[in-house]
């Protein structure tokens, strides 16, 4: 199951005691304090993994627990560190302060790492506190308690390209047709309910992402719909493109829409280079938005998810963009 928001609670490892003790062999005569200091306390950090798409097993969890530091010993042994937690997370997963709601750390790239909370220190054994003046110290410290927050995670896709549009105009089967993904496909409202990225090939060598987002209707920036959920996976897309539907009345309608949509969530989504995509040209719709196309101001394609009419463009589109951004080698 696809989860993209959840919140969560970490717990570091509390620090091992230290320990009291005393030096008891039979030829060492006057034995003095021997008691050795705890370990650490386990920290947790989270880690970017390319392998994972969703925060479902995470968001199931819920509570997150590093291992205890153990006590000090006898003969100044130190008590072995906690052992450390670390939570795989999907690329471009953020990571806010449940409470203040600061960003703590953004995972855009796989590996990345960021440790969230520190494992106590481990406490002091009671050779520490030898002096001149107390040969036979009797003190020792406790371990301290690790750190723990409340966090909340928040998935943003990673894409090179999102396609953009309401329901069912076919973006689904875009991407079916472009990659490997396998989208769910149907002909009611919201058939994709979670995003979904598919690997584009190119010849020669080389690929890029396209992802399919949740269709949007008029009123996503105040949450209608699955709006809110789908505009913020756009953030992360490098470009964009938006699929029109001739069946469903104006494609200049709908554009207008659509762009007004990005505009009130975050305006700078409109800045992202974007194509048109007039979709479902086997259906001899091409008459019926002929005379719309002065009105639109974006490079426009006409295309077949069905026939495959005009993917190659695209592909070819999308291909010079990213070489533009530096997201392709220039070799390709």
């Amino acid at each position: 199951m696809f989860l993209d928001q959840c919140n969560i609670e970490i717990i570091a490892g509390k620090g091992g005691d230290g320990a009291t003790s005393f030096r008891r062999e039979k030829f060492v005569p006057r034995g003095g304090p021997d008691g050795g200091n705890g370990g650490r306390g386990g920290h947790i950090s989270f880690k970017a993994h390319s392998g994972l798409h969703t925060l479902y097993d995470i968001g199931n969890e819920k509570k997150f627990k590093a291992g205890v530091g153990g006590a000090g010993g006898a003969s100044h042994c130190t008590g072995k560190n906690g052992v450390d937690l670390i939570i795989e997370v999907p690329i471009g997963t953020l990571i806010r302060d449940a409470v203040s709601d600061d960003i703590l750390a953004d995972l855009t790239s796989d590996s990345d790492t960021f440790m969230a909370a520190k494992g106590g220190k481990g406490g002091v054994g009671n050779s520490a506190f030898k002096s001149a003046t107390n040969q036979a110290p009797t003190k020792h410290t406790l371990g301290g308690d690790g750190q723990s927050y409340r966090l909340r995670l928040e998935l943003k896709l990673m894409a090179d390209c999102g396609l953009v549009g309401f329901p069912n105009v076919g973006k689904s089967s875009l991407v079916r047709k472009l990659s490997n993904a396998r989208p769910k496909v149907g002909d009611f409202p919201f058939t994709t309910l979670k995003p979904h990225i598919g690997v584009c090939t190119i010849p020669g060598g080389g690929s890029f992402a396209i992802a399919d987002l949740p269709g949007l209707i008029e009123g996503a920036a105040e949450g209608k719909g699955l709006g809110l959920q789908f505009l913020r996976h756009i953030e992360r897309t490098a470009i964009l493109a938006f699929v029109l539907d001739p069946t469903q009345g104006s494609i200049s309608e709908q554009y207008r829409i659509l762009r007004g949509e990005l505009a009130a969530y975050h305006s700078a989504l409109l800045d992202k280079p974007h194509m048109i995509l007039v979709n479902k040209s086997d259906l001899g719709a091409d008459a019926k938005w002929d005379g719309e196309i002065t009105e639109l101001s974006s490079p426009l394609l006409s295309c077949s998810s069905l026939s495959g009419e005009g993917l190659d463009e695209f592909k070819q589109w999308i291909i010079g963009n990213l070489k533009t951004q530096n997201r392709l080698s220039s070799s390709w």
